[in-house]
């Protein structure tokens, strides 16, 4: 039975039931719209609007009908949404008494209710992913204080680093993204139950009853926004968005440094695949499919942003369509966080690959220039000589590191003999001491920081 039927002489046609249905993926829905309803029907009881022992019926009921579906004992089909199959489901069980849980309550404001309550809870959920995958990043990190790597801009070798700086610097990414997610939670906490269809309700209700049973920061203190606002799906799936963004920049970091050319890193055997044809490869499916879903969460945001654009207050059937695209964004990005979070851990660093590289392609020059720059040198002159070293070295076949002091001494006089031991990629990375910087003792402090303020998400 159709809740809205009353209304019609004729019955919907059958395509256009199928086309108007949202059941079979609403569904989901379940157990936060049996959830609303129990606060609404305590919060009715409560207030004298349907008396106290109707009230515990329809609660009971509900309660039962919950454990039923959990258990499979009650499947959810033939209706046309999950609100209508739980109040048709209660009317069979006890009857008129059912009809009661409606009172003072529109579909507007009860699917509202329903979706934020689910929308909490995927909030949650994120949070809870992203501080296990920050966790595993600081573990690599731990284990990187050990190494130097190169750092790179424009996809070129720049300069030596603490191989712990380089997953740090990703768990200040994700840390953002928690950071995000809690606000837009925060911000998603308010209950449109009350709202009514788009103008509240005549009936005495007490908003402040089912907000604090449903556990709402507060009720909206708008009916028509209530009804009609979707920021917070918005919002979920541009903290997505951005979570995929960042996962994909991770994961492309981790394709590239694991190829034969850089080697820097070995994805484990359980996160690799073969060739159907080539049996010497190892290829990087799982890092390649992750970078591959981040287009579709960022379809789900435009999709949505295009949805609500034009929408006029209040409610409008344009807004069934926030779901499946939520639903979507949620569960493949909280797979790929997890199991990118589950993957770190196996990941192998190449200490003598990561070392070696960090010493080709002059990448301690910089700390040529720096070094005359500290003998009292101008940085522009200390940045002119130490070009010609490299394109000294490139037509000698050379290196900074098998230069001897009298070598660079011939470019400036400021050249002492410890330049040699300036230009070794260990003693470029330690010299990056500045706050922030790629030293090994700094990344330890950065470490220690990403720790301390992980905790709060906790």
């Amino acid at each position: 039975m159709k809740l809205w039927e009353g209304r019609f002489d004729a019955p919907t046609a059958k395509n256009a039931d199928l086309f108007n249905d949202s059941l079979p993926f609403d569904c989901r829905l379940w157990a936060v719209d049996i959830a609303a309803s129990i606060a609404h029907a305590t919060m009715l009881g409560n207030c004298g609007i349907i008396t106290g022992e109707e009230s515990k019926l329809i609660c009971d009921n509900l309660n039962a009908i919950a454990e039923d579906i959990a258990s499979g004992k009650l499947e959810i089909e033939g209706a046309e949404d999950i609100h209508s199959f739980v109040e048709n489901e209660l009317v069979k069980r006890i009857g008129d008494t059912g009809k009661k849980l409606h009172t003072a309550r529109s579909r507007n404001d009860q699917v509202a209710t329903d979706f934020r309550l689910y929308a909490r809870n995927a909030f949650d959920c994120l949070t809870e992913s992203l501080i296990w995958l920050v966790e595993s990043l600081c573990q690599k990190a731990s284990e990187g204080l050990k190494y130097i790597m190169p750092g790179y801009t424009h996809l070129r070798k720049a300069q030596p680093m603490c191989a712990g700086h380089f997953f740090n610097a990703y768990s200040e990414m994700f840390l953002r993204d928690l950071d995000r997610v809690r606000s837009s939670r925060d911000r998603a906490n308010v209950m449109p139950l009350g709202s009514g269809a788009l103008a509240g309700t005549s009936y005495p209700i007490d908003r402040d009853i089912t907000c604090d049973l449903l556990e709402f920061d507060r009720p909206c203190e708008n009916s028509l926004d209530g009804v009609s606002d979707r920021d917070f799906v918005a919002e979920f799936l541009f903290d997505c968005s951005m979570i995929m963004s960042h996962l994909s920049r991770l994961c492309e970091d981790i394709i590239l440094y694991s190829t034969e050319e850089f080697g820097y890193f070995e994805i484990a055997d359980e996160y690799s695949t073969g060739s159907s044809i080539m049996p010497q490869k190892k290829n990087p499916d799982i890092p390649e499919l992750m970078r591959g879903k981040t287009g579709r969460v960022y379809g789900h945001l435009m999709a949505l942003l295009t949805t609500i654009k034009a929408i006029p207050l209040a409610y409008n059937k344009d807004l069934q369509e926030d779901k499946e695209g939520f639903f979507d964004a949620e569960r493949q990005t909280i797979n790929c966080i997890n199991i990118m979070a589950e993957m770190l851990p196996s990941i192998t660093l190449n200490k003598k690959r990561m070392a070696k590289a960090a010493e080709a392609e002059f990448c301690c020059a910089t700390d040529v220039a720096d070094y005359l720059a500290k003998k009292g040198v101008p940085f522009r002159t200390a940045h002119a000589v130490t070009g010609k070293i490299v394109r000294w070295c490139i037509a000698n076949k050379r290196t900074l590191q098998n230069m001897t002091a009298d070598e660079y001494r011939s470019f400036c006089d400021e050249f002492g003999d410890d330049i040699c031991g300036v230009v070794k990629a260990q003693a470029c990375a330690e010299a990056r001491t500045s706050y922030g910087g790629a030293a090994p003792e700094c990344v330890k402090q950065n470490l220690k920081s990403i720790k301390k303020r992980l905790k709060k998400y906790e």
